[in-house]
């Protein structure tokens, strides 16, 4: 009698348990990178959007002033340490009234009202600064997300007795004469 052996050989058609979690790992690694350059991306946007804001927001205050030959008010009873801010602001209102924007012009992510663009005008020679040159208005952001104060494109704004540019990330000013 003749006897043939036969070979029990396994022959796997899958990976094995290390193989997967190694492969599961790495996916995960690379979702995570994608993750964060997502998520700087979206701060840049922000930022940018903040820049192009502050651009219409001068623009805006310019032709309030060509119109009437003052800065708009702002609103005095904030509770946002006197300053007016984008989300409830008077200022922002009497450039809708006159037909400077169409739409309120809001910080992109931030909707506490104390957190979103503020605006002040200032009588002429306040803060040592010149009175010769009237009344001056200073709009600033807080809250940039890419850089530290003050931001690398902040015009800045100050006088002799105060640096306005201290109390933001980004600021300007400018003066009715």
């Amino acid at each position: 009698m003749i006897h043939v052996e036969e070979s029990k050989e396994i022959k796997s058609a899958g990976f094995t348990l290390i193989e997967l979690l190694v492969v599961i790992s790495v996916i995960g690694l690379l979702a995570s990178v994608v993750l964060v350059a997502l998520n700087d991306a979206r701060k840049k946007s922000r930022d940018t959007k903040r820049l192009a804001d502050m651009a219409q927001m001068q623009k805006a205050l310019d032709l309030y002033y060509n119109i009437n030959n003052r800065y708009p008010s702002p609103n005095s009873d904030s509770s946002c340490s006197g300053w007016d801010t984008t989300a409830d602001g008077v200022f922002v209102s009497a450039l809708r009234t006159a037909g400077i924007i169409a739409q309120d012009i809001k910080d992109p992510s931030i909707n506490a009202s104390c957190a979103n663009y503020r605006y002040y005008r200032y009588g002429a020679g306040t803060s040592g600064c010149s009175a010769n040159r009237g009344d001056f208005y200073v709009l600033g952001v807080n809250d940039m997300e890419t850089s530290g104060r003050p931001y690398p494109q902040s015009p800045g704004w100050s006088c002799p007795s105060r640096n306005w540019q201290n109390e933001f990330d980004w600021v300007v000013g400018k003066f009715e004469k």
